[in-house]
């Protein structure tokens, strides 16, 4: 279904600003206290929102990974090479900071969500889905959904771990401390990166790609490559630092009987007593422990490089380890080493076929999107337009793009058979239809014959519709968005009257009186009153000539009952157009028959929709109208 833009400004004294658009809806916005404000999902405050998170989302995945580098070697003596585990209370502090700065995002973030409208999945068959603005309907909905996971990845567990949980452990059982904290680490971690997934999602939805160029998004699936690769290496740092423990564990067990041994010297904070003094000048676990030795006399297997070339016993930023990894018999070193490999083979074929595939498929649509774009600017200054108008072509062309997201509707139903696509077209378009009071007559035929001839119509924020005074040439059925409908009564002095048009309403119903005439010319309609969109609009059209083919063959069905209604419908239509003038205010009085009354053969049964449906329309062209039933004249 081909998109129809909205009619372009004629009239520049009567446009509005789309900046002065802005600032009505922020002051209307300011009227409503901040915790029951609700934000729209597909606003672009709520997109810039969620890029920001989404930064802040990659930066504490960085920052978490370097929790695992507190805890290094220290060399006391590089001749005898006694040596102590101590903890790097720089990089905590630091770190600390960093990762409670991020955890405001999350906290944010939560925040949002409670005030953030979502799409009722019952409705995403037509356009982009009703938006769910109920407050209480939001927040019981995020409760029972995505409150519990937002939380777990909102705590700041590295902190409670750091400064709580390990200091609670006993320094000397460092292997169920490395344990503990790599775990709990590990764990939100994951959770995090998880929460990625969904966020992409969400601002593929709203944007169209995650970055606007084709570089961006290769870089951006490249730092998740990275960010694998960051946690990887930390986890095997800090599994670095366990097997030097573990080996400095069994030689302390060995030699316990003659040195005395404690495993709690192995701490830097233990260094100064008068026992360690001691047991230092004794002990031998440091030559026994020495990965330098050749051969050394513990099996470190793959640990050994970051052990002999001092990257446990050094600053994480000035040391790294990069050899092919030799292991021993150990087996939790072995697991490791395999998922290493393994996982490390499919997230890089992974990342290949990734950035292959968005730098082709999506730089071919950005492309696409740009050279129209870049066609439209050379044509707006070619043609010397306005800056402000040529921002409103710019606003529809993006609108309409990320409405469609490049997809050709009219040429997929095309594509379909006949009775497929009447059926598709009747499963969007068939419920708008009836809410109109005179469709609602119709068998389901005509409706057939209606819906097939609907197209899609899409406007910008601020676009003029139709102008009182100006032919009308489509009826609209509202999907999303709202329209203003207002009148100053033929121009006339002190006079303004205005309506709010939401989803499931229409405008035009001009063209229906037209078509409903016999015999009517070529020249449409004038439209009664001016219809502009306040929001971005979705809507269906019906075009004149479309609706007056449905009228002629409305007036052609054999139904005997039909015609006769039709004669009744058109004979009130008639007198709705004469109103009287009573006391300088308009009054409307309608007489109508109810032929047959109490025996429900007669045509007028129904007539009463259709002057609901007329004197609705008029009621807001002329005030102080009333209806008035009175007997039907003979003849």
């Amino acid at each position: 279904m081909p998109f129809q833009a909205g009619r372009v400004d004629r009239f520049a004294a009567n446009r509005i600003d789309p900046k002065t658009l802005e600032k009505l809806k922020l002051m209307n916005e300011g009227n409503v206290p901040w915790h029951s404000r609700i934000l729209d999902p597909r606003s672009s405050v709520l997109l810039t929102w969620n890029r920001v998170y989404l930064v802040a989302c990659l930066f504490a995945l960085f920052i978490d990974p370097f929790f695992y580098y507190l805890p290094f070697v220290r060399v006391m003596d590089q001749s005898t090479g006694v040596s102590c585990v101590a903890e790097d209370q720089r990089l905590r502090n630091t770190m600390t900071v960093l990762r409670t700065l991020a955890d405001l995002f999350y906290v944010l973030n939560i925040a949002i969500k409670f005030h953030t409208a979502y799409v009722d999945p019952k409705s995403r068959v037509l356009g982009k889905g009703e938006l769910i603005v109920d407050l209480k309907k939001i927040q019981r909905r995020y409760v029972t959904s995505d409150l519990c996971i937002d939380i777990l990845a909102a705590i700041p567990l590295p902190q409670v771990t750091v400064w709580l949980i390990m200091p609670g452990i006993k320094r000397s059982d460092y292997n169920i401390q490395n344990t503990t904290y790599a775990l709990i680490i590990l764990v939100q971690y994951v959770l995090r990166m998880y929460l990625v997934v969904p966020l992409s999602n969400q601002i593929i939805k709203a944007a169209g790609v995650v970055a606007k160029s084709a570089w961006g998004g290769a870089a951006y699936n490249l730092l998740l490559y990275m960010l694998a690769s960051h946690i990887t290496g930390a986890i095997y740092y800090l599994l670095s630092i366990e097997r030097q423990i573990t080996c400095w564990n069994q030689q302390c067990l060995a030699e316990s009987s003659n040195a005395s041994c404690n495993i709690g010297f192995i701490s830097c904070e233990n260094t100064g007593s008068r026992s360690y003094l001691e047991w230092q000048s004794k002990t031998q676990i440091f030559n026994n422990c020495d990965a330098t030795a050749d051969p050394p006399k513990f099996n470190y297997g793959m640990f050994s490089s970051a052990l002999t070339k001092g990257a446990v016993s050094t600053s994480f930023q000035e040391n790294s380890s990069g050899n092919p990894l030799q292991t021993s018999a150990f087996i939790v070193e072995n697991i490791f080493a395999i998922a290493i490999g393994a996982i490390s083979l499919i997230l890089f074929a992974q990342l290949i076929g990734k950035m292959q595939t968005y730098l082709q498929s999506v730089s071919k649509r950005l492309e696409e999107w740009r050279l129209r774009q870049r066609d439209m600017e050379e044509w707006m200054r070619h043609h010397r337009l306005p800056p402000d108008l040529q921002e409103r072509v710019q606003r529809f062309v993006q609108v309409k793009w990320l409405a469609t997201r490049g997809v050709e509707e009219e040429s997929i139903l095309q594509a379909l058979p006949a009775d497929i696509r009447r059926d598709v077209q009747r499963h969007l378009c068939l419920d708008l239809v009836r809410r109109v009071p005179f469709f609602a007559e119709m068998d389901d035929q005509l409706l057939d014959a209606i819906c097939e001839r609907l197209v899609s119509f899409l406007c910008p924020e601020g676009t003029y519709i139709s102008r009182e005074g100006d032919p009308v040439s489509e009826m609209l059925f509202i999907i999303r968005g709202k329209l203003e409908s207002s009148t100053t009564n033929g121009g006339r002095s002190n006079f303004f009257n205005s309506i709010l048009l939401r989803p499931g309403e229409f405008a035009g119903e001009e063209l229906l009186t037209w078509a409903l005439l016999p015999k009517t010319n070529i020249h449409f309609p004038l439209s009664t009153r001016t219809v502009r969109s306040l929001t971005e609009v979705e809507a269906f059209a019906l075009r004149a000539e479309d609706l007056k083919f449905v009228a002629n063959q409305f007036r052609r069905l054999h139904s005997k009952k039909l015609q006769h209604t039709f004669r009744y419908i058109f004979s009130s239509v008639t007198k709705l157009q004469r109103p009287v003038a009573r006391n300088d205010s308009c009054w409307l009085v309608v007489s109508c028959r109810e032929n047959g009354a109490g025996t429900g053969d007669g045509p007028a049964k129904n007539i009463g929709k259709y002057l609901n449906f007329d004197v609705y329309r008029f009621r807001f062209q002329i005030p102080g109208m009333e209806l008035d039933q009175r007997p039907w004249p003979n003849g």
